[in-house]
């Protein structure tokens, strides 16, 4: 059975979801796991632990990865480790323990050992995670479709607390919803090179603010099965490319092509989603944006708008 269907049968994602992963995997290719992992239906370690039930092998901890000794690392040639996608980390006598993306596959265990001179003991590893070590450990330089995903395993960089309170009074003193979009975009066009503000109203999302962007014809419905309307029903943000499909071409066009890494969060107004953010830095960049301090930005606005809203009741 493969990966994919093992998930949906263990229930831990849905066949829409599966259907989703795999149109999103014939256009950037990567495995499957690494697609749901950047959709955001699965967790980094939720995958890793499915990963060592469906092999039968240990899943490897981040805790170990963490701090593998540079003469286990150098035990294996790097032609080895790249030609096999193998991360050894334990060595034991003649045994050598190392997490690889397929442990399953006999063939390639049987060349190592031929190769290496160790009795090799596979452990389970995601795409993701494998490639983030190999260029910690070896240089061994990321594709730009796995860069944008390394806000997942490291931590954000932290916001100035000074810089949050000033924000904080801005939001605060807004006296219409046009003052708290200009504050957004003003912030977050300091750390992207496009940003737009969508509003929802009556099920419809319109364009309504942008720099770098030209938005203000852009209309579409929250039934479409679009970038938009995931963010909308998980009320939590995306981050990833914007995939090539037929409910996202009208964004497509005003993007002039398919970003790969790009963010859109939602504003949030109790339990409603009012207006959403994107940002990025253009088709063929990465964005190095804190997603913390945009997830900040996003919260302040929404209670900028619950302010206004309390206002305009009790003038």
């Amino acid at each position: 059975m493969k990966l994919g269907e093992a998930l949906v049968k263990e229930g831990l994602i849905t066949r829409q979801q599966l259907d989703l992963a795999l149109k999103r995997q014939v256009v950037f290719g990567g495995r499957i796991g690494t697609n749901l992992i950047e959709l955001r239906i699965l967790e980094e370690d939720e995958l890793t632990k499915f990963l060592g039930k469906y092999f039968r092998v240990p899943p490897i901890s981040s805790e170990i990865i963490a701090s593998i000794p540079e003469e286990i690392l150098n035990s294996i040639s790097n032609d080895i480790i790249e030609k096999y996608k193998i991360l050894p980390f334990k060595k034991v006598r003649n045994r050598l323990y190392a997490a690889m993306l397929d442990p399953a596959n006999l063939k390639e265990l049987d060349e190592m050992r031929f190769l290496t001179g160790f009795d090799i003991v596979p452990y389970a590893i995601t795409e993701l995670r494998l490639l983030l070590t190999f260029e910690k450990y070896y240089g061994i330089k990321r594709a730009l479709r796995y860069i944008s995903l390394t806000d997942r395993f490291s931590p954000e960089t932290k916001v100035e607390t000074v810089s949050l309170d000033k924000l904080k009074d801005a939001f605060t003193e807004v006296k219409d919803t046009e003052e708290i979009a200009g504050i957004l975009l003003q912030e977050a066009y300091k750390i992207a090179s496009r940003v737009a503000i969508f509003i929802i109203r009556n099920q419809k999302i319109m364009g309504w603010k942008a720099r770098g962007l030209d938005i203000e014809r852009f209309e579409t419905t929250e039934e479409e099965l679009s970038i938009f309307s995931e963010v909308i029903k998980n009320k939590s943000f995306y981050r990833g490319p914007v995939l090539n499909i037929k409910s996202n071409e009208p964004f497509i066009k005003i993007l002039s092509g398919t970003p790969q890494d790009a963010l859109l969060l939602p504003v949030n107004l109790r339990e409603k989603t009012v207006a959403l953010l994107y940002v990025d830095n253009g088709n063929n960049s990465v964005l190095n944006a804190d997603v913390n301090y945009l997830l900040k930005l996003a919260s302040m606005a929404a209670l900028a708008f619950e302010i206004l809203i309390l206002k305009k009741r009790n003038p």
